[in-house]
């Protein structure tokens, strides 16, 4: 089901909730239970990981697996559970699955363990905010400007935030790899 399919999409951004911590944490028992052996880590990434940043309330979660191919035997499992197979959704290598329908709840994105640049840029863009108040402040209030904006066009929102994003994770990317640097010396 596209965005489009059951009408638009809302958008909708909220001051940071303290209980998504816990929305992630339930759920990755279920992502456990379904990936078994073939996970090797699991995260909890993007806005709703990061204190104090508005965002919208959707629970984004980083697997990775060692096997990419054996994600795609349980997705009747992930279907069970409520969510959509989505398959590498514009991502090579990735398997993507959503939650929730048009009210989305959660997004779930799979990667192989050597998608080493792929796993990285979602850690460090959620540490680096989590490190850097001015940059998460600045994050903040542009979702929520581009939120009131555009308060039924998906695209047009995102479409808003990708220069910050692109900018910001370069950013993310060098400090943190100077940061693991320093700590491996």
């Amino acid at each position: 089901m596209s965005n489009t399919d059951a009408g638009p999409v809302q958008v909708r951004v909220v001051p940071h909730n303290p209980g998504w911590a816990a929305a992630f944490r339930t759920e990755a028992r279920y992502i456990r239970e379904v990936l078994g052996d073939n996970l090797v880590s699991l995260f909890h990434i993007g806005s709703t990981a990061v204190p104090h940043l508005s965002a919208k309330p959707i629970i984004d979660i980083l697997a990775v697996v060692a096997d990419i191919e054996k994600v795609d035997t349980c997705n009747t499992a992930f279907t069970a559970l409520g969510y959509e197979a989505m398959g590498e959704f514009g991502i090579a290598r990735r398997r993507y699955f959503r939650k929730g329908g048009q009210a989305r709840s959660h997004q779930l994105h799979i990667f192989p363990y050597d998608s080493v640049f792929d796993i990285t840029r979602h850690l460090a863009f959620r540490d680096y905010l989590r490190r850097h108040p001015d940059v998460r402040t600045t994050y903040g209030a542009l979702k929520e400007e581009l939120a009131t904006r555009y308060p039924n066009d998906w695209e047009s929102y995102c479409a808003g935030k990708e220069m910050f994003i692109k900018r910001t994770e370069r950013a993310a990317l060098q400090w943190y790899w100077g940061t693991y640097a320093r700590r491996t010396e």
